[in-house]
Order: C-alpha cells, then sequence, then structure tokens
C-alpha cells in the first residue's frame, strides 16, 4: 500500500479491501436494459415501452432468489433468473416467448454482461486500486462480472461471483465467504453500495460499509436509497469522494 490504509470506526479495523455492489452502484442497469430491449422491440416490430420493461426486468430480482435464500430451491446463477425473469415480463407484457428464438432471446438477457459504469466508476475505482484490494460482492455470476468488467475497463483485482460463493445477498455467508476467499476478517472488507439494505446487512456480519449517492439509478423519480439510513463509515456522492474519504480519513493513521 502506498500509506497507511483507512482505519473502519464500526470495526476498528484498517481496512483491506473495498468491495462493490455492482448493479446500480457501479454500472448503470437502467439506461442499459432499456436500450437492448429497445433495439430488441424494433428489430421485431414489438410495441413496448423500453424503460418500463427494463424496470420490471429488475423488479424480478430480488423476488426470483427469495426461493433460493430461503432454501426451497437449489442456487442457480444470475444468468439462468435473468433469463428465466425475461420470459416471465414477456408474457407479463402480452409477448409469448415460445414465438420468439430461444437464441435470440439468450442474447438479450446478456445485455446485463455489457453494462456501462457510471462516469466516476472507473476513475473511482483506479484511484482506490492504488491502495486497496478492489472487486465486486455482487449477486452476479463470476463470468457475468468477468465480461462487464472486460466490456467496460473496470479494473477489479479480483472477481468472486455468487456462484463461488452460492449465496446469494442478503445471506450472511455472501459477505462472509467473500471475505474468507482473499484471507481476511471482514472488519478488514468494506461493502460500497448505493443500496442501504445491502449495507445493513454487511454490516450485521461484521464488515465496514460505504454508502453510494446513485440518485437516478430507478429514474428521475426514484425515492429510495436517497440518503444514508444507517450509521455507516462513510457516506459518499459517488465513488471518486470515496476515493477522496479513503485517502483523508486515513491520513490521521499514517
Amino acid at each position: 500500500m502506498a500509506g497507511a490504509p483507512f482505519r473502519s470506526p464500526s470495526t476498528g479495523r484498517n481496512v483491506r479491501a473495498v468491495l462493490f455492489d455492482t448493479f446500480g452502484t457501479v454500472v448503470d442497469w437502467r439506461t442499459g436494459i432499456a436500450t437492448a430491449v429497445a433495439d430488441y422491440a424494433a428489430r421485431h416490430q414489438l410495441e413496448v415501452d423500453a424503460v418500463a420493461f427494463a424496470d420490471r426486468w429488475r423488479a424480478r430480482y430480488q423476488p426470483s432468489m427469495d426461493a433460493i435464500l430461503s432454501g426451497a430451491r437449489e442456487f442457480v446463477t444470475l444468468d439462468i433468473l435473468h433469463r428465466e425473469n425475461l420470459d416471465f415480463v414477456l408474457r407479463e407484457s402480452g409477448i409469448d416467448p415460445t414465438n420468439h428464438d430461444s437464441g435470440e432471446l439468450d442474447e438479450l438477457a446478456r445485455a446485463w454482461h455489457v453494462l456501462t459504469p457510471w462516469p466516476d466508476s472507473v476513475p473511482g475505482l483506479t484511484a482506490i486500486k492504488a491502495e486497496y484490494i478492489i472487486g465486486p460482492l455482487s449477486n452476479g455470476n463470476t463470468s457475468l462480472l468477468l465480461d462487464m468488467a472486460k466490456n467496460a475497463g473496470i479494473p477489479w483485482d479480483v472477481i468472486i461471483g455468487s456462484d463461488i460463493n452460492r449465496k446469494y445477498k442478503p445471506d450472511p455467508q455472501a459477505y462472509l465467504r467473500t471475505a474468507q476467499f482473499l484471507g481476511l476478517h471482514p472488519g478488514e472488507v468494506m461493502l460500497a453500495a448505493a443500496h442501504n439494505g445491502d449495507l445493513e446487512a454487511a454490516h450485521a456480519t461484521g464488515l465496514a460499509t460505504a454508502f453510494i449517492l446513485r440518485p437516478v439509478e430507478h429514474g428521475p423519480h426514484q425515492t429510495d436509497d436517497l440518503a444514508p439510513t444507517g450509521s455507516w463509515d462513510i457516506s459518499a456522492t459517488d465513488i471518486t469522494d470515496l476515493a477522496a474519504q479513503l485517502r483523508a480519513g486515513s491520513a490521521g493513521f499514517r
């Protein structure tokens, strides 16, 4: 490390790894998915509100994981859930997916692999990478996160997908196993996320926490996650601000 690390007030430990929620925190899923849906609809002459479709597809995200979190269903990857959820939302929109080429629908579902970062994400991550291990702590599977990083130039040091942990957030093991794979105490790992619920679960397992404001993740009328709701270690306006606060917060421990 270039200097002394940030010491987490909540864990009392020096942070060695800063890991990131990905969808919404690092990448703008809504714009990317709406664009992919609009392109597909135009090719197939479908009357679809692409932004509303993207929102409904994303809204299936957590409910589709609930059966796995409860133990009622064996673990499957987020790629599988995204593909199943696509069929669900197509039917909900009055479109029979069996009337469409399954390979084309598979390709549409892969739009989640090629999402664009927020403008501050790559510069901010690059700055944090100079002093900390960085990587995703995401419900995405490894191949999805790898494709996303390669496409977008996201400079992760390590990618530990949910298919390695075989647990989805907010299961405590999703956080604890990631720290274990890195050989770190949970208190040496900071989760940075735009979602207070994710941070609550991370904090409960002993991780340090940082809130990243993403006020338009869900569009211009977003009402949730517009401010931190817990006593997180850091509250930042974006990832470059997080980098600056980590640097400033570590200064007193040099």
